[in-house]
Order: C-alpha cells, then structure tokens, then sequence
C-alpha cells in the first residue's frame, strides 16, 4: 500500500492510497475508512503524513561520523526536527538569512502506525507503519557554530520528506541509499550499514518519548554529505522507495 498526502484544487489537504491514475481518499490512513476518489491529475503532492514530531538519529552510519570527526556512538543519538520543517516532494527549500552554507543529507524515515512506549526490539516492527524517503537539510555553518543542532536543523522547509509512505517495503541489507545533486551522485550506501537497525531506533526512542501514529524517525545520512547551491535540485534515491525531488531556493 502506497499512503500520499496531497492538495486538491480547493487547497485542501488530504491523504490517501495511490491506485495507478487517482487516489483513493481515507479519513484515517490507519483504518483506512473510505470518503472518494480524486485523479491523479487533480492532485498537488503533499507531506504524506502530519507527525507530531520528527525525530532524527544522529551519525548512524560509521563512515559519516568518520567525515564529521566523531567517535561511533554506543546508542542512538537522537535530535528532534519541528514538523514546522516539512516540505513535500517537489518542493523549494528556502535559504535562511543567517545561513551561508545548506547542506543535504539522505535518510530514509520511519513512520509510527501506532502508539508506542517502552517497545522491545523484538516488538519493534509491529509499531511501523512503513517508510518513506527524508532529507534532513542542514545549515552546516550554524551547526558548527551553536554547537548542538536545532537552529541549524529546524528551519521551515528544512525536512523535505516523500513522497510516499510504502506499508509493503522493508529494509534490506544490501539496498542503496542515494542522494543526487543535479544529476551528480554525491551520497552512495547500502542500509546494512547503519550503525542501530530500525527494530532498535524504535525501541530505542520509544524508551525516551512515547511514539504517536503518524511521527516521523528519521535514521541518520550516509557519508558524502555536502552544500547546496541555489537552484540544485536533489534526489533522495533509495531502493525500492519512490524516490523524493526538492530544489534549493535562491539565497
């Protein structure tokens, strides 16, 4: 099942199953209870989901915290994004005043299908919903300069997430994860080498806060992280997902 979130020509937002040319309209993605049909064509891409948070693992793959200089982490180092930051596929990332370096990172996002505290690892996967692919942008020089990460994470526009939530895929070891700038690969990795799998981020951040449906995790970028320039456009690519299109505004 393929859960989208969109506009229709009303402005209203919506979410939805994608069935081939329209989308099947739910007013609850989790009981999926029916209210019509819109084509395809009709539609504005939007966030699939409303999460009350976004939560984000920290320096989960070895050699991206190999290139930002830190030692590998023992447990899951776990940030939050505002759900003020989302933008949907296709959308423009806006380029904060205070900034004078944006970067992209690719990750691949956990949503929540139900209430979860204190999960065990073992449980884990019966709390998620499916997957979808996440940009966690970052204004690289603030990060460095504040010294911990929500200014420089928590702009609007800043968590480009989408376009689509897949209840059917799972990772795999072996699958890339990828991210191009203007055609250009940048990010190249496989899932299998995330540091904390998705069974332990969720038992882990469940232990600390409890999960509602629809939240977001995002599992931490690969190595190869880098700046955007204005007009960039960048794809996160990962197997098997659909992939998510933004472009860099003008700074």
């Amino acid at each position: 099942m393929k859960i989208i979130g969109i506009h229709d020509r009303k402005g209203r937002y919506h979410q939805g199953i994608w069935e081939g040319d329209h989308v099947r309209l739910v007013k609850d993605i989790l009981s999926l209870r029916g209210c019509g049909e819109i084509s395809l064509d009709e539609c504005i891409w939007d966030v699939p989901c409303l999460p009350s948070k976004i939560v984000a693992i920290g320096l989960n793959y070895r050699r991206h915290a190999e290139e930002m200089g830190m030692k590998i982490p023992e447990e899951p180092v776990i940030f939050l994004k505002p759900s003020s930051a989302l933008l949907p596929h296709q959308g423009t990332i806006r380029w904060p005043q205070q900034s004078d370096q944006v970067d992209y990172e690719a990750e691949l996002a956990i949503v929540i299908g139900k209430e979860a505290r204190c999960v065990s690892v073992s449980e884990a996967k019966n709390y998620v919903l499916g997957f979808t692919a996440f940009n966690d942008v970052t204004a690289r020089d603030l990060q460095k300069r504040d010294g911990q990460w929500t200014r420089a994470k928590g702009f609007d526009t800043f968590a480009p997430m989408g376009p689509v939530i897949d209840t059917d895929w799972w990772p795999e070891d072996g699958m890339y994860i990828r991210l191009y700038k203007n055609g250009e690969k940048c990010q190249d990795d496989t899932l299998g080498t995330m540091i904390f799998s998705v069974e332990q981020i969720v038992s882990f951040v469940s232990s600390v806060m409890t999960l509602f449906p629809g939240d977001v995790i995002a599992t931490g970028t690969p190595s190869g992280i880098g700046p955007m320039a204005e007009g960039d456009e960048v794809v996160v690519d990962i197997e098997g997902l659909h992939s998510l299109v933004n472009r860099m505004g003008k700074k």
